[in-house]
Parts: C-alpha cells; sequence; structure tokens
C-alpha cells in the first residue's frame, strides 16, 4: 500500500483523491484476497469424494449370511474397520440369492433362500449394513453366464448362444459353462426384470455387474444372433470370432443393453449407483467384448472397480497405471479389486497393504475379493489380519446413501 501512495504522490495526485483511491484499492486487494481461496474451496467440494472401501461378499460366504447374529458380527466387524461398501451376491449359478418370483416364474428357481431362522438374508444384510453407514450394491455376479446343469440352461436351451462349431460351452474359474445370449430380446427381459426386482423391492444403494455382463468373443453365432447380424449389415458373421467388425457389432449390443439397464435403475431409482467390475480393459473387450470405457464415456457408469487380481507386483502397477483407468478416475468413483485370497491361494498381508498403497497412491479406491478370505483363508492368524486392515484405513470415508 505504501508503494501505491508514493507513486500517486510521484504522479502529483490530488490528495482529496488519493484518500478516495485508496480505499477502492484496499476493497479491490480484499476482493481478490478472498476470491481465490473462496474459489478453491468450491472446486474441492465439488470434486472432493470419499474413497471405495469394499468387500465381495460371495456364496462362499453364505453360512455366515444365513445366521443372523454372524451377520450382525461380521458388519460390525467391517465397520469398525472403516470399510464402507459391501457388495453381496444376489446372482450366482443360474440363481437369485434372494426370494425370486421372476426366477419362479422363469422355471430357474426350484427353492427360496432363507436364513437360518426364516429371514429374507437380503433384507437383513441392508439393514444391519445401513444402521453402520454402509452401503449396500448387490452383485449380479453371473451376469450371462450359468452352468449347464442349472434349471434356467435346462429350461430354456434356445436363450444360449454357441460358437461357430455348435459348442456351447466354455470353461471359467467357475467351471464348465454356457452363456446366455445377451442380444436375445427373452434374456434381456429376464436380467432387467431380476434387476428391477432387487432395486425396486429393496433398500439398496446401487447394483453391480462384473466381468460376466460380457460374451467370449467366440460366442455369437446362434441362428438369431447371425439372423440380425445379416439383417443389419448385409453380411455374414465373420469366421474369425477376433474380427475387429464383427467384435465391435457385438460389442456395441452389449453397450446397448447396459444403456437399457442404466435407465431401469435410474427410473427406478434416480440416485442408484450403476456399478461394474470388469477385467482389465485389453481383457475385458478383445476377450469378453466388454467396452467399460465406452460405457464410461456413455456416462453409463456411476462406479468402476476394475480387477487386477495379479500377484506380481510390477504387472499390477502397470494395470492400474494405464491411461484408461486414469481417464475414469476423472469421472467417476474408481476402484481396484484386490485378491485377498481363495482356498487355493492364500495372499499375505503384505502384498495387499502394498497394492492398496499403490492404488491409493493414484488416487483409487479398493474393494477385496473376498469376505472370507480377509482374514480366515490366509497365511497369517485372523487377528494379525484384522490389525492390518486396521492399520489401512485408520479414519472413516462415509458414502453418501442412494435415497
Amino acid at each position: 500500500m505504501q508503494l501505491t501512495i508514493d507513486v500517486m504522490k510521484f504522479l502529483s495526485i490530488p490528495k482529496n483523491w488519493q484518500r478516495s483511491l485508496n480505499w477502492f484499492l484496499a476493497g479491490l486487494f480484499l476482493v481478490s484476497f478472498l476470491a481465490v481461496p473462496l474459489t478453491q474451496s468450491k472446486i474441492n467440494a465439488q470434486t472432493a469424494r470419499p474413497e471405495i472401501r469394499g468387500v465381495w461378499i460371495t456364496v462362499n460366504d453364505t453360512p455366515m449370511v444365513r445366521d443372523h447374529a454372524k451377520l450382525v458380527a461380521a458388519i460390525d466387524q467391517l465397520a469398525q474397520l472403516n470399510f464402507n461398501t459391501i457388495y453381496p451376491v444376489v446372482w450366482n449359478s443360474g440363481y437369485a440369492q434372494y426370494p425370486s418370483p421372476v426366477a419362479q416364474q422363469a422355471g430357474a428357481q426350484p427353492f427360496i433362500p432363507k436364513g437360518s431362522q426364516g429371514q429374507d438374508t437380503l433384507a437383513d444384510l441392508i439393514d444391519l449394513a445401513h444402521r453402520r453407514g454402509l452401503l449396500v450394491i448387490p452383485w449380479f455376479e453371473f451376469g450371462f453366464m450359468t452352468p449347464p446343469t442349472s434349471e434356467l440352461a435346462v429350461n430354456h436351451p434356445d436363450w444360449l448362444t454357441q460358437q461357430r462349431d455348435g459348442g456351447l460351452t466354455s470353461i471359467t474359474a467357475a467351471g464348465e459353462v454356457v452363456w446366455l445370449n445377451p442380444f436375445l430380446p427373452q434374456v434381456q427381459q429376464f436380467l432387467g426384470s431380476l434387476v428391477q426386482e432387487v432395486v425396486s423391492r429393496y433398500d439398496v444403494d446401487g447394483i453391480q455387474f462384473d466381468d460376466h455382463a460380457s460374451l467370449p468373443n467366440q460366442f455369437g453365432y446362434d441362428n438369431y444372433t447371425v439372423g440380425l447380424y445379416r439383417k443389419e449389415t448385409k453380411k455374414n458373421p465373420h469366421p474369425d470370432p477376433q474380427n475387429p467388425d464383427w467384435l465391435r457389432w457385438r460389442a456395441n449390443k452389449i453397450t446397448a443393453f447396459v444403456d437399457q439397464l442404466n435407465k431401469l435403475v435410474k427410473t427406478l431409482k434416480p440416485r442408484a449407483i450403476f456399478s461394474v467390475s470388469p477385467a482389465p480393459y485389453d481383457f475385458a473387450y478383445k476377450a469378453q467384448m466388454q467396452d467399460w470405457l465406452g460405457w464410461v464415456r456413455l456416462n453409463l457408469v456411476d462406479e468402476l472397480v476394475v480387477q487386477v487380481y495379479q500377484r506380481d507386483l510390477g504387472s499390477y502397477i502397470e494395470k492400474i497405471s494405464r491411461p484408461e483407468m486414469q481417464e475414469a478416475n476423472q469421472k467417476i468413483p474408481t476402484g481396484i479389486g484386490i485378491l485377498t485370497g481363495l482356498r487355493t491361494q492364500l495372499i499375505p498381508m503384505s502384498l495387499i497393504q502394498s497394492q492398496v498403497q499403490t492404488a491409493r497412491d493414484r488416487g483409487f479406491g479398493v474393494a477385496f475379493f473376498s469376505y472370507e478370505s480377509l482374514w480366515n483363508y490366509a497365511p497369517e492368524p485372523a487377528s494379525e489380519r484384522q490389525f492390518g486392515f486396521h492399520n489401512l484405513f485408520r479414519a472413516p470415508a462415509l458414502r453418501a446413501r442412494a435415497q
């Protein structure tokens, strides 16, 4: 301010003008000083979001889920360890994991899932989790995939797609499976009805499809799909399942169905989270025709959790550092799916900690596969594992409910 006064004297500005100009400049300085932090505060408020701290609850966890007391203890423990999201399985092996009139009417559900005390386990889990501040996003694990012996596959053989040689099955981590035809209206209606049933009947915070909301690229040579391709392109499907045009056409059809599902969910519950948990993009698109990057760009996805189950830290870092991962994270909450162990594959806590820290360093949240292996399928004692997770999440990170 003294410099301003000296300049005015040098310019011989009258004293009565100097006083007014001083007040003007002081006010201008004050506005400029306040504007920056206020604007920055607004930007921070818009962009700030709690990181994803999730865990998948699988069919292997059914004994815990079915027993109310055990479920109470499990939810309490997750809350105490500052988790914020649960992904409970609701669709696995061609069966709904909750009482489903839709599945029963389709001839796919010969039993009604109930808890040991006769309770609806999904409703019980949702109620308990919400009381402890955790989101619940039911997980349609098997997507278009089902075992060939399931009632769904046996009663609806016309719903299945096939390979060029007529083969119906493929071998996956879940064993031998067949694939529902994602391009068939009846299949789309069935899966859409399951989603509608879950979102409308239960107080969920969203839904999630994973890497099985897709189709292995060798499938799609059934009569219906071949006829549809000929009608729309005036060409026959290419004999090479990896042909770029044939691959893109099928991937676009799956994208169109995801668009339908998104609109359905948002109509029922506008703030519900439409979540997907695919494989890394290069494999997801080329091998499974799952164009999740396109889904993000089209605003069809509210949350992305990419399964990066590599045990080699170098390979893990390479996959989570790819440009499409950063692009997604700029638009929507994005997490890394981390394998915490299987019955036949125990994962040390040191590797889990390294992967979590690496993900966080790049701005990602995390979700763990799966609940049972957080501390039971592990090389360390359960108490040591629980202490390790406590150190990972020292403070709460509450996510907003989709009310």
